[in-house]
């Protein structure tokens, strides 16, 4: 679950964000949401060689992040926002807790009507879990590409990959 504390972050940071211009309201254009939608399939794809070919753990995490990346700047550009250049991880992961997380725990409610009673808790959990993985990618990416021995790096990389896959199928049904 995402902490409280983490979650009035993001709140306080997208009103910044949004006031600076850093996050922007835009005009729907589908070839730009297209490009992003591609470029998380390229990720993905390009993850999945890697991992199943034993080439590099690490850029099996660097791409498997970019695939999530790629996905949550879809769904946000879906919604009517686009990131600009600066920050744009942190502005990313901000802007999913605050403009998609309630809208992903609706649509994984959709796929539990059958246990209606558990739904919402359920949902909720693997909303929070599916955008704590993100922020948790972007930063291990940063400390795997930086710090990190190649002993830990295979391990971690079929993590990436695995999380990467259920962020890209996830998110994308919010297109």
């Amino acid at each position: 679950m995402l902490e409280d504390r983490r979650i009035k972050e993001a709140e306080h940071n997208i009103r910044n964000y949004l006031a600076e211009q850093l996050l922007k309201k835009t005009n729907i254009n589908e070839n730009i949401k297209n490009i992003f939608i591609n470029n998380s399939k390229e990720s993905l794809k390009v993850a999945n060689l890697l991992f199943k070919n034993n080439h590099s753990d690490l850029w099996t995490i660097v791409c498997s992040y970019y695939s999530m990346y790629y996905m949550a700047n879809a769904v946000l550009y879906n919604l009517g926002y686009k990131v600009g250049h600066e920050i744009s991880h942190k502005i990313t992961a901000d802007a999913l807790i605050v403009l998609v997380r309630n809208k992903l725990k609706k649509s994984l409610i959709q796929d539990y009507e059958e246990a209606q009673t558990e739904a919402l808790e359920i949902a909720g959990i693997k909303a929070d879990e599916l955008i704590k993985n993100f922020d948790q990618e972007r930063a291990k990416r940063g400390r795997l590409q930086y710090r990190m021995t190649e002993s830990i790096k295979h391990a971690k990389a079929k993590t990436s990959l695995e999380r990467a896959k259920r962020f890209v199928f996830e998110m994308g049904k919010l297109i």
